[in-house]
């Protein structure tokens, strides 16, 4: 696989945490530099973590885990994103979804990164330098999503209390994207 390719790949695997950085950026009220590259750790973490166990498992479980990563992915983002909206409806601003505390940052970078798991089961069919190539999956991943918090933080500034639903509205949508685009192939 050529440079140019993977880091294609690496930028199409980091466009979901990059969308739910943006979102959360909208909903946390008082994000500073150290929140945003929290969201840059975590996802460019479990981004490199996810593709190195699909790798490892590709041979023995790549049908079994296809069937279901979708399904994962949409739960996660979906339940994330109704609490996100029906806690900005009830008045509890930047209540359990609008933070980075450990449990919110862990279900959004598991919920972010099943795509990479199957990028990675695909990479054990194929030769490439898995090592080589989860670092720079996740460095994308991490200057990507640090940005996205950043750019989400300015546009919820200006949206105001909206921003809460908004970014609630954004996950869901990213997890109904992830289920069409696994159910249609």
């Amino acid at each position: 696989m050529r440079i140019s390719e993977l880091i294609m790949i690496a930028i199409g695997l980091s466009m979901d945490a990059f969308a739910v950085s943006v979102s959360n950026g909208m909903a946390i009220s008082n994000l500073r530099l150290r929140d945003a590259l929290k969201f840059g750790l975590y996802f460019g973490l479990f981004q490199m973590l996810m593709p190195l166990t699909g790798w490892a498992a590709g041979q023995m479980f790549s049908s079994f885990i296809t069937t279901f990563d979708h399904w994962v992915a949409f739960i996660l983002l979906g339940y994330i994103g109704v609490k996100m909206i029906l806690d900005a409806v009830r008045g509890e601003e930047g209540s359990s979804t609008g933070n980075t505390s450990f449990r919110v940052m862990l279900l959004l970078a598991v919920a972010t990164s099943i795509d990479a798991l199957a990028a990675g089961i695909t990479f054990a069919f194929m030769s490439v330098n898995i090592w080589f190539s989860i670092a720079v999956i996740g460095s994308i991943t991490f200057c990507l999503s640090t940005f996205g918090a950043l750019i989400g933080k300015r546009a919820g500034d200006a949206l105001g209390k909206h921003a809460q639903i908004v970014g609630g509205v954004i996950l869901i949508a990213m997890g109904v994207k992830i289920l069409i685009e696994h159910m249609l192939g």
